[in-house]
């Protein structure tokens, strides 16, 4: 199964090159200069080059604070962009699946969020990713979309890190605690994309594995929550530590507002994909670990 992913340096291109072989899936990361979403003429050559079964798209713009100052830019890489890839998969009639956020939705329900509920993003981050599911959809009828949350790592920049990070130099740590969601692993995430494409290419007739699936940690918790956890793992294995002090949204102010309620209800994704995704506690467990590790062996060889 060959499986073409946009972007090389993300979170999730990155877990899925690490998870694809013990899932039997032969895995193309394209990107920029060859990729670019800002020059679209370079975008339906190099996919159709690369042959796929299966386009991800995990290319975007994440930036959620700068957004506020780059509408036009962020716009283009999560809505154009988007849209541009799902018209090489339609052209190639090739199923795609598109990764998008919480950031969809308002954040104001006080239960989790279900794939039908309204949408009303808050942010210009939110509503290009928004744009970007609308493209999708409008694009072809052989699309997944997966709305996910709170996504970390051992790669590139998330939250994980940045607490180790600060934990090291500082003896407390100022944390939102009024805000709720699911860490999610990028590498729990790769495993369900990929279980997913199995689905989509050995299926292509069923309707139903198509369409907008949330896909987030098993278990909620708020970023204080979080970053205590973070910090209860690292102790256990002699890595930074820190106090966490709760604070609330309104005393750290952001450019763009950030959804108070970040919960998704995942049983959808479940019921249809047999897809769900481990306990964020467990899967952080892992994580943090492995940080730990790589700091330690990096220190000694320094």
């Amino acid at each position: 199964m060959r499986v073409v992913v946009t972007g090389t340096e993300g979170q999730v291109a990155r877990a899925l090159f690490e998870r694809a072989s013990a899932q039997g899936a032969l895995i193309t990361a394209v990107g920029r200069p060859d990729l670019d979403f800002l020059r679209p003429e370079t975008i339906a050559p190099v996919i159709r080059a690369a042959a796929p079964d299966v386009i991800v798209n995990a290319a975007a713009y994440t930036a959620v604070d700068q957004a506020e100052a780059e509408p036009d830019l962020a716009a283009s890489v999560n809505g154009h962009g988007a849209a541009a890839v799902a018209a090489v998969a339609a052209d190639l009639d090739v199923p795609i699946i598109h990764l998008s956020t919480d950031y969809v939705f308002n954040g104001d329900l006080h239960r989790p969020y279900y794939e039908t509920d309204p949408v009303g993003p808050v942010s210009a981050y939110g509503r290009t990713k928004l744009a970007g599911e609308q493209a999708v959809s409008a694009a072809t009828r052989n699309h997944v979309i997966f709305r996910t949350a709170w996504v970390y790592s051992p790669f590139g920049k998330n939250f994980v890190k940045t607490v180790l990070r600060l934990a090291a130099t500082r003896d407390e740590l100022s944390i939102v605690a009024d805000q709720h969601g699911s860490p999610t692993s990028a590498l729990d995430i790769a495993d369900g994309i990929l279980t997913v494409c199995r689905n989509l290419v050995s299926r292509p007739a069923d309707d139903s594995l198509r369409g907008v699936f949330h896909m987030t940690g098993s278990g909620f918790t708020t970023w204080a929550g979080f970053a205590a956890h973070i910090l209860q793992e690292s102790a256990r294995r002699g890595g930074p530590q820190a106090q966490i002090k709760a604070i609330g949204t309104i005393d750290y102010p952001t450019p763009a507002k950030r959804p108070t309620n970040s919960r998704l209800d995942c049983s959808k994704l479940l019921r249809v994909h047999n897809v769900t995704l481990p306990d964020w506690q467990t899967s952080l467990r892992a994580c943090v670990a492995r940080l730990v590790e790589e700091h330690s062996v990096e220190g000694k060889v320094q």
